[in-house]
């Protein structure tokens, strides 16, 4: 019902076949874009070049956002070869390991400030760069999780950082709208992926999801990338700003 034939989508975020940038990826491909896809270093790249290269990706590009030079270098070869961008995704998020497992009050000052640079500043920062690219307008996406607004057991400091994403996708969503460019936040229920599995006692969050929600299904990778490939289509040009939830309604049970 909508193509994405001739759009160029930058996909951040790849970790491995279960990774909801993955997802989205695919989606995005098989509605006709042309991609980008970026592993984080040399350990990464030997699970990611596969996966990019299977969807024909033009650009393949290392990206560690705590480093400027790398982002500066990935936007500097989108502009060089392709000369616009259409779709960014922005699927990363980051957390040191004891400050995740922490009380939300314990959590340090280094550790806080990394979760909200990696986990949100980076999505600003490739706006940022995205803007310039999208002069007939764009779609930029991130990936959040309903512990930004509600407690979810052992979700702890990632669920402020998260609530802090939300609120940029809805400043980024204003201050963009007039030019076009629409801001989401996709909220998936919880899923099997490798940063997920980080998060303690995660198995048993994701029994209690497929019981309470109300399809008794967690939302997959294929339902993330589906939900983002039409919000990247011309047909949702008037959508933007929202928190889009795609985990089989558990969002309203409570």
């Amino acid at each position: 019902m909508f193509s994405l034939e001739g759009q160029k989508a930058l996909v951040v975020g790849v970790a491995n076949d279960q990774s909801i940038a993955w997802g989205i990826a695919r989606a995005l491909k098989q509605q006709g874009a042309d991609l980008a896809v970026t592993y984080l270093n040399d350990k990464a790249e030997k699970y990611v070049r596969p996966l990019a290269e299977e969807l024909g990706a033009t650009i393949i590009e290392p990206l560690d956002v705590a480093e400027d030079a790398e982002l500066d270098a990935l936007f500097g070869k989108i502009t060089a070869e392709w000369g616009k961008l259409d779709t960014l995704v922005h699927s990363i998020a980051f957390c040191p390991k004891e400050d995740l497992h922490g009380r939300v009050v314990d959590c340090s000052r280094e550790g806080f400030g990394m979760a909200v640079d990696i986990s949100v500043h980076s999505f600003l920062r490739m706006v940022r760069k995205a803007e310039p690219l999208m002069p007939k307008g764009g779609t930029c996406m991130t990936v959040s999780y309903m512990g930004s607004g509600k407690v979810v057991d052992h979700y702890n400091v990632m669920g402020p950082v998260k609530a802090c994403l939300e609120s940029v996708t809805r400043y980024l969503a204003a201050e963009l709208g007039p030019k076009g460019i629409s801001v989401h936040a996709l909220s998936p229920g919880p899923l099997k992926t490798r940063a997920a599995s980080g998060i303690a006692h995660f198995d048993e969050l994701l029994n209690k999801a497929a019981d309470r929600a109300p399809t008794h299904a967690l939302a997959t990778i294929e339902d993330v990338g589906a939900y983002a490939a039409f919000l990247a289509s011309p047909e949702a040009w008037n959508v933007t700003g929202g928190l889009h939830h795609i985990d089989g309604g558990y969002n309203i049970v409570g």
